[in-house]
């Protein structure tokens, strides 16, 4: 599911990756490292947002440079920062993303209502997003980066913020996903205990 050689970026004098290699078939990837290592860059290449400098990568089959628009098709992203619009409704968050998709209109309705029930926001789903908690926000993030049933699914500082409770319910989610529908995820973490937590491999 994920094939990368060689992957090298470079901001002008700045290397912020450096000859990255992995390679990894299935189950939770963890790309442990401190603030400023380049996970965040090494998943913007990977979902397709930056050009490398050199080196190749696929992604579910796919080269994330030459065939961009499948790697696309095939992948679930959620952000280190928090990218929700604060006047819509949790609903209306992830039917518009499912749109995006055009996904069909019965499609779209009976992903959202399984994901909403996994994420257990079924009472706020109606609500508008500004009146939820971080770690609401998180949560309602992961389903709308699994409206589309991606085949990978990347995920920056997943619980960066979060008080340890809804945390733990973050892992089980992830543990989940892998478990029961076989989904590769690669998450990046600068905390030790989470790589040892889910990981299946770590970076």
């Amino acid at each position: 599911m994920l094939e990368v050689k060689h992957l090298t970026k470079r901001f002008g004098r700045q290397t912020a990756v450096n000859d990255m290699n992995i390679q990894f078939k299935n189950g939770i990837y963890g790309l442990l490292g401190p603030n400023g290592a380049g996970k965040t860059t090494t998943i913007s290449i990977l979902t397709t947002l930056t050009l490398p400098s050199s080196g190749s990568a696929q992604v579910a089959g796919h080269d994330v440079v030459s065939q961009a628009a499948a790697v696309r098709s095939a992948i679930g992203v959620t952000f280190q920062d928090l990218i929700l619009d604060q006047d819509l409704t949790g609903r209306q968050v992830l039917n518009i993303h499912g749109r995006l998709y055009n996904q069909a209109s019965d499609l779209r309705q009976r992903r959202i209502d399984e994901l909403v029930s996994m994420v257990q926001l079924k009472e706020a789903i109606d609500r508008r997003v500004k009146s939820y908690s971080g770690g609401m926000k998180r949560r309602l993030e992961l389903a709308r980066g699994l409206m589309t049933n991606p085949k990978v699914l990347f995920l920056d500082e997943p619980t960066q913020g979060l008080d340890p409770q809804n945390r733990a319910i973050i892992w089980e989610y992830l543990q989940q996903l892998r478990r029961e529908q076989g989904l590769t995820i690669l998450l990046t973490t600068h905390a030790m205990e989470e790589a040892e937590a889910l990981a299946d491999q770590v970076g």
